[in-house]
Order: structure tokens, then C-alpha cells, then sequence
């Protein structure tokens, strides 16, 4: 076990401007894809220019896409975010399937620095001063010490017959009868 968790920051999940509460604003406010015609390493990127980024545009008519040819240049994606943060994956060697799954992880992602130990799971803006509720929140504290099967208990309980026990008693009933 480190103690790396010493070094960051803390703090609490939550959504960028309450985002999910009204309707979705996608965080990706600008994609750049830098990459160089002729070298080989750029080879997935030009594939993937070629044949998917035409659909991710149109699907995603919110994010604005530059591509930036570089002569003798590695190839990377710049994604910039709402929030001002920057972004960058260098992407030599990368088939078109995966140049793919990384604009899509970045269109998906917030822009919010990644480096932050997050105290709790959830988070709420009004938090309730009562505490937490559980299924035994509003139970009889006697339960905790009982034996189960209890007589008391169960006696207690009405129970409705099975359809099976109703049928049957029907059909007593019409035997009854016929006699």
C-alpha cells in the first residue's frame, strides 16, 4: 500500500455546472487533431480522418474539430474543455479503432483534473442532517435479539392463502357438495 494518496488534493466528486440535472452540456468545447501527411506513425490518424470523422462531426455538432497537418511531426489530440483545461494525447502508432476510443474518451470526460483522492463515492448539495437511511432504519429494536423461526413474530404476520391452498379448498368444497 503507497502513501501517494498523501500528495493530492482532496475533494468531492460532482458534476461540472449541475450538468445531468437539467438536460446534458458535453464538457469537449474543442477537438484538434495535429498529425503529418506522409509519416508512418500518423498512419491511423489519416485513416481515421478519412473515414469516421465525418460521422463523430455530425454526431457531435456541439465540438468543433480542427485538423492540423504538420510536416515531420508526431500525431496528438488536443481536446480543450468548458472549464479552460487542456488536454493532450499523443497518438503515434495508433490504429484508427483505437485514435477512435480516445476522442470518445475525451468527449465523454469533464475536463476536471484527475489527480484529486475523492473523499466519498457520492456527493449531494443538501445534505440531510438525519443521516443515512438503511432498510432497519424504522424497525423494532427487539428484532436484533430474536430467534428466527419466531411464533410471536410470525403469528403476528396475516398471511393471504396461496392460490394453490385456494384451489384446493375449491375443490374440497365441490366435493363437499356433489355427496
Amino acid at each position: 500500500m503507497s502513501n501517494s494518496h498523501l500528495f493530492l488534493k482532496s475533494a468531492f466528486p460532482r458534476a461540472p455546472l449541475q450538468n445531468g440535472l437539467g438536460r446534458y452540456v458535453c464538457q469537449l468545447q474543442r477537438l484538434t487533431i495535429r498529425y503529418c501527411k506522409s509519416h508512418g506513425s500518423s498512419r491511423g490518424v489519416r485513416e481515421f480522418l478519412e473515414s469516421k470523422l465525418l460521422d463523430f462531426s455530425k454526431a457531435n455538432e456541439g465540438v468543433v474539430v480542427y485538423v492540423k497537418p504538420r510536416r515531420h511531426k508526431g500525431p496528438s489530440l488536443v481536446a480543450e474543455y468548458l472549464n479552460g483545461d487542456r488536454q493532450v494525447i499523443f497518438c503515434k502508432d495508433y490504429t484508427k479503432e483505437e485514435v477512435g476510443k480516445w476522442i470518445e474518451l475525451l468527449r465523454t470526460q469533464s475536463g476536471e483534473k484527475t489527480n484529486v483522492r475523492f473523499r466519498k463515492l457520492w456527493h449531494t448539495d443538501n445534505p440531510s442532517i438525519q443521516g443515512p437511511w438503511t432498510p432497519f432504519t424504522f424497525r423494532e429494536p427487539s428484532i436484533n435479539l430474536t430467534k428466527f423461526p419466531n411464533n410471536e413474530l410470525s403469528s403476528s404476520i396475516k398471511l393471504e392463502p396461496t392460490a394453490t391452498e385456494t384451489l384446493i379448498e375449491l375443490f374440497e368444497k365441490q366435493k363437499l357438495e356433489s355427496k
